[in-house]
């Protein structure tokens, strides 16, 4: 028997020997994968995409500082001013992690009573845009079924809304930004995808068998491509076989790739996860001594606000431990974010005229535009301005300098050990939109770091950090399980074409191959049958 004989009938025993664990798997994996994108496409949005703005107004107010020591703060892990309800600032102070962030007048410093919740139901109507009453607020610091890992922010507002619909927003105060929105047929869709996609069912106690069956059942996949694909190239056929078994065969050569895809990157994700337990990497700063604050921002503020469109002000911490005032430009009216500047060099009270180096799309207003710049990113703001909170002088660090102190607090490396740095202005594989922040500075490392992290200089925040050996696995992952290299024809054309693939694999690859198994088994189950009936009739005269 010739090789090409052998390839076949090897090829075809064992392509049907996997055929009824690949078919249901191609069902479980395929059906459940489509929940994701019925999520993305059809689950609740917001109806708003830029956070509120307010007007910054600091003359003749109350010095940060003397606030903060009247109510007993000394050290802060954040401070910085927030929109309120009336269209005006407040400022926000972030004294622990997971507790209730707490707000105070700028004008008075008088402290707004339960501030955090009233916060979050002002962001959660700004951004679906909706009087409906509040059923419901509660402070949630842990992930949940509900609101898992992937949200990467805690602690969120969990605001509930009246209604059959159940919905409800979760708002995370501490950046001003509504973290997810769900509603009954989300959660519905959710709850589907967890149960028969992640299989996050699974007791913790048992994670080894989870990936073990999973890695069994999707691997089987790859095996039963491959053996198709061996059986297209060594089995010739003259004209198409009649009915599903024609169809089966035909769109083998169009499905059998897009199964390889799916079923290879799903794998490597699944060892990946393993090998690091999922969880967020976001880290908030060290607390800042506001009481080296002695400089009073508000007696200059005229000067300093002068000819500009100041976006927050906030205090953080520089490259030496002193705390700084960060003063956030906003972007150019209509536009979204812009290049990154460094003004340190420049006198505070001069009245610079601040151009971007690069104006955005105009602001998404449509469902649809609104969801691709979700995904895509946008960057909010504009460039900033240091200045010494204790001497009122222009801090001698820019953004870039600000952002390699911090990495640097949280690395422990020395600066010689970085190897590039860059502003960050859109989400990516290595920094996807479930980070929610933008922009970020991007540094990395080598020995003995040897990854990259991703740091917030409006706040001073550890944003994410990723291993250089993880991140061959992103990047499979977004461009092969996610298909993400279709990001030209943007987030609704990518979703529609993995969608209709993942359908045709599950009708002519899992439906029609499973159909056939089963004729299989009919098949050689009469053939069984009939010699034992051929011997009753033969054996019954003689009785």
């Amino acid at each position: 028997m010739s090789l090409k004989n052998k390839s076949a009938r090897w090829s075809n025993s064992k392509h049907r020997w996997l055929a009824l664990i690949g078919g249901i798997s191609l069902l479980v994996w395929g059906l459940s994968g489509l929940t994701h994108i019925a999520m993305v496409l059809f689950g609740p949005q917001q109806v708003q995409f830029m956070p509120p703005a307010a007007a910054i107004e600091l003359t003749e107010a109350r010095p940060i500082a003397e606030t903060l020591a009247a109510n007993g703060i000394s050290e802060t892990i954040a401070v910085k001013t927030v929109p309120s309800a009336d269209g005006t600032a407040l400022w926000q102070v972030t004294e622990e992690l997971l507790a209730p962030r707490r707000y105070f007048e700028p004008s008075d410093g008088t402290e707004v009573v339960d501030g955090d919740r009233q916060q979050a139901e002002f962001l959660a109507g700004h951004y679906l845009a909706t009087a409906r009453a509040i059923s419901s607020a509660t402070l949630q610091t842990e992930f949940d079924a509900d609101y898992p890992w992937v949200n990467r922010l805690l602690p969120v507002w969990k605001i509930e809304f009246e209604g059959d619909d159940r919905l409800t927003a979760y708002v995370h105060t501490e950046t001003s930004s509504l973290a997810a929105v769900n509603n009954s047929t989300k959660e519905a869709l959710q709850t589907a995808f967890r149960a028969l996609h992640t299989w996050e069912w699974v007791p913790s106690g048992m994670e080894w068998l989870r990936v073990v069956v999973i890695a069994l059942m999707v691997g089987s996949l790859f095996a039963l491509a491959l053996t198709g694909i061996l059986m297209l190239i060594t089995v010739r056929r003259k004209k198409r076989a009649p009915g599903s078994k024609g169809w089966h065969r035909v769109m083998g050569y169009i499905l059998a790739l897009p199964l390889i895809m799916f079923s290879v990157s799903g794998v490597y994700h699944l060892a990946q996860s393993a090998l690091v337990p999922p969880g967020s990497q976001l880290r908030m700063g060290q607390p800042v001594d506001v009481a080296n604050g002695a400089w009073p921002i508000e007696q200059d503020w005229a000067a300093l606000s002068a000819g500009r469109d100041i976006a927050a002000v906030s205090l953080v911490e520089g490259g030496d431990g002193q705390a700084l005032y960060r003063i956030g430009l906003a972007p150019p009216r209509g536009a979204m974010g812009g290049g990154e500047h460094d003004h340190g060099a420049h006198d505070h009270g001069t009245g610079e005229n601040v151009t971007p180096r690069e104006a955005t799309p105009p602001t998404p207003e449509t469902d649809t535009e609104i969801r691709e710049a979700r995904f895509a990113g946008i960057r909010p703001d504009g460039p900033a301005i240091y200045i010494d909170a204790a001497t009122g002088e222009v801090a001698p660090e820019g953004d870039r300098e600000i952002a390699l102190s911090i990495a640097r607090r949280f690395s422990g490396a020395p600066d010689n050990a970085v190897t590039n740095m860059e502003l960050v202005t859109r989400f990516s594989h290595e920094y996807d939109f479930r980070n929610k922040r933008l922009p970020v500075w991007r540094v990395d490392y080598a020995d003995p770091v040897n990854a990259t992290l991703f740091v917030d200089t409006g706040s001073g925040v550890l944003v994410d950090r990723v291993a250089d050996w993880e991140k061959p696995e992103r990047l499979v992952f977004s461009m092969i399980h996610k298909w993400n290299f279709l990001f030209p024809i943007g987030r609704l054309g990518l979703n529609a074409v993995v969608g209709g693939f993942v359908v045709a694999l599950i009708i002519f690859m899992a439906i029609l191959g499973l159909r056939m198994d089963w004729k299989n088994r009919r098949r050689r189950k009469r053939a069984r049958e009939k010699p034992s009936r051929r011997t009753a009739t033969v054996s019954h005269p003689a009785e």
